[in-house]
């Protein structure tokens, strides 16, 4: 696990791989279930990127409009099997670069969804590269039902998009934002990167002050993590990038002010919403429900090659290459490339460490609700250790990180882990 201050934790867990990389079945029920039990939330991944940038390990292709009408036709057929256990009220199409579909694939996606009578999704995100926007795009999308935007900026400082190869500049950024408020959205998420190599707190500073002139309704700040297989991995493994960690502390804190003084609220390491200010409930108004389910240790299903699902205590990915993909699909086949069961506790673990991450922290109720554990029985040791070294604060109802226990969540969470016996 990287010990990065804000970056996306992502834990290596094993899993039972098929033999031979051939498709096999879904590893649950294709009904609604075990006992019944529909899945709420679900993710769409879209492989295509005009550039693939160095930082980046997610399973990526160049665009080419043949393949992308051949991924259309095999998603809808994904979608088709699985459909009688979904009823999704969270959709996010992530990649890869979801904005370079056309309006004939998102058409035909949105077809599906009806056809299921998929109706009550109250939150639908595509994440969009700022090259890629066009005015006429954005309203049709609105008009779809897409009612929430990624956009993915990244930084507004020539010099660091250029460092992070980017396609889009300052300009692109600037003018999508504009484009997507003329279109319609009226909820808006700025992806921003620092600790980038090269970067300064100076300029930082002047990106996140330009970024949140903007108003945007949610901002994702994520630090610069080094993922093996990536350009980036090797130019710091080859001593051509050096790692600051004082830095990137700084400009996390800087992060923390900038945000808390432009009426943003941090609800989860990275995330950052605005509230309406009615007190109703725990989190802000524009926190991202997709990623929530994440966080809560909800069930979900992920479309797509290289997509992961979670359901019924089972965790598959798909194949992380279309042609795989296509294949299995078009021989009537769940794409599934590999399976794993967990055990209760281990599933318990995950989900504490995934749900200390957000502000609120784990009621003790909710969790005992979510896993059948709790909190203070199993992790008794992790939780006075913590509270006691100030990473942590435990009341007679709730356990949470305080501000200093935010800034390592990772290396926190990981100490709640529970190995498979």
């Amino acid at each position: 696990m990287s010990p990065n201050l804000a970056g996306a934790v992502v834990w290596q867990m094993s899993s039972m791989t098929v033999p031979g990389g051939r498709a096999v079945e879904e590893p649950v029920s294709s009904a609604a279930g075990a006992g019944g039990t529909t899945v709420h939330h679900l993710y769409v991944h879209i492989p295509f990127c005009l550039r693939k940038c160095p930082y980046c390990a997610f399973y990526s292709i160049p665009f080419s409009a043949e393949e992308v009408d051949r991924y259309v036709e095999m998603l809808i057929k994904e979608t088709e099997m699985v459909a009688p256990a979904l009823a999704p009220e969270t959709v996010y199409l992530g990649g890869g670069t979801p904005s370079l579909l056309g309006e004939k694939h998102f058409e035909k996606l949105a077809g599906v969804f009806q056809r299921f009578g998929w109706t009550d999704i109250c939150e639908w995100t595509v994440e969009a590269n700022p090259a890629t926007l066009t005015l006429d795009k954005a309203r049709f999308l609105r008009q779809l039902g897409v009612n929430r935007i990624s956009l993915g900026v990244q930084s507004l400082d020539e010099t660091v998009l250029k460092r992070l190869g980017r396609i889009h500049t300052r300009t692109d950024a600037l003018r999508s934002f504009d484009i997507l408020r003329a279109a319609g959205f009226t909820n808006i998420n700025i992806d921003l990167m620092f600790a980038v190599p090269g970067q300064t707190l100076s300029g930082w500073e002047k990106v996140l002050e330009e970024a949140l002139a903007l108003g945007s309704e949610h901002l994702s700040a994520y630090e610069l993590s080094y993922e093996e297989d990536t350009p980036f991995f090797e130019e710091l493994a080859t001593g051509g990038i050096e790692s600051e960690e004082d830095l990137a502390c700084e400009m996390y804190e800087l992060l923390l002010g900038a945000t808390a003084a432009s009426g943003l609220v941090q609800y989860e390491v990275s995330n950052f919403a605005r509230d309406t200010g009615d007190g109703v409930a725990a989190l802000p108004a524009f926190a991202c429900r997709h990623n929530i389910s994440y966080w809560r240790g909800r069930w979900y299903y992920g479309f797509g090659p290289s997509a992961a699902s979670y359901v019924n205590g089972v965790r598959y990915s798909n194949f992380a290459d279309l042609g795989r993909y296509c294949r299995a699909l078009a021989g009537g086949h769940r794409p599934i490339a590999s399976a794993e069961r967990l055990s209760r506790l281990a599933r318990a673990g995950e989900t504490a460490a995934f749900g200390l991450r957000m502000s609120v922290g784990w009621s003790f109720q909710e969790f005992r609700l979510v896993t059948g554990f709790d909190l203070r029985d199993e992790w008794a040791d992790e939780i006075a250790d913590f509270v006691e070294r100030g990473y942590a604060e435990m009341t007679s109802s709730r356990f949470k990180l305080t501000p200093k226990g935010m800034r390592f969540a990772d290396l926190v969470g990981e100490q709640f882990l529970r190995p498979e016996c």
